[in-house]
């Protein structure tokens, strides 16, 4: 029981798992078939507490360690959300938003097409099978009854948010240093040429530029999907960490 409540805390909100599109159902059974394998695997050792309202600690803080690994791990996968923002910014597409039915919020045209088509990249080279093997060692490292919450632990998710910024603009460089290039010559040409209407010009020039830039970086879609997982397994250690 404890073993399913802490991999259904980390199904409820890792990457992949939590898409809201599938069923509650197919998650319990996951995470019901997953806790059967670790409870086979793992050495097995009593669980020490005291009457009914032990147990229950022991149930809630197993549910809030497998939570945390999972949002931890799901904070990676936001970088793609917030890249594209900061890309349909420059390009002039920040008004034009779609509502994502994945996660239940208005993401860009941009955002949405890296958070699929990177989604989409790790599950073909099953990447998400070791995201949830992650949580399986968890096991190992923590075991069951054992978690103690780091007073650190929200230094740790602050430290994140503070290169978030810096993440997500690195990988959306291509496109902020051409817009830059692009704005720069425009200034040049407002100036030789007064009498051209640089707005509409700038307007239709960003977006095609941009557009360019972007079916360009898909050849490094690759490159990106493995920027992004090595940032979710490295807050899943972190995590694991913050939970010993």
């Amino acid at each position: 029981m404890a073993i399913a409540v802490r991999v259904a805390g980390f199904v409820m909100t890792a990457p992949f798992f939590s898409i809201r599109s599938v069923p509650q159902r197919v998650k319990v059974l996951l995470s019901i078939a997953v806790a059967i394998i670790i409870y086979c695997v793992i050495p097995y050792q009593p669980l020490q507490y005291n009457g009914v309202i032990g147990y229950a600690g022991v149930v809630i803080s197993e549910a809030i360690a497998g939570m945390i690994l999972g949002l931890f791990a799901n904070l990676a996968m936001y970088i793609l959300s917030f890249a594209g923002q900061i890309a349909d910014m420059e390009i002039g597409f920040s008004m034009v938003t779609q509502f994502d039915t994945s996660n239940r919020m208005q993401v860009t045209v941009t955002s949405n097409i890296l958070m699929y088509a990177v989604t989409l990249m790790m599950i073909v080279t099953n990447l998400h099978l070791y995201v949830l093997r992650a949580v399986v060692d968890s096991f190992l490292l923590v075991p069951v009854g054992a978690v103690r919450l780091s007073p650190l632990l929200y230094e740790s998710y602050l430290g994140f948010l503070l290169d978030y910024m810096i993440l997500a603009f690195r990988i959306i460089l291509p496109v902020f240093a051409a817009l830059l290039i692009v704005n720069a010559v425009l200034a040049v040409l407002a100036k030789a040429a007064p009498q051209l209407n640089m707005f509409v010009v700038g307007f239709q020039l960003k977006i095609f530029v941009g557009l360019a830039v972007l079916t360009v970086m898909m050849l490094f879609l690759p490159s990106i999907s493995n920027f992004i997982f090595e940032k979710i397994m490295e807050m899943v250690k972190v995590a694991v960490a913050n939970l010993m």
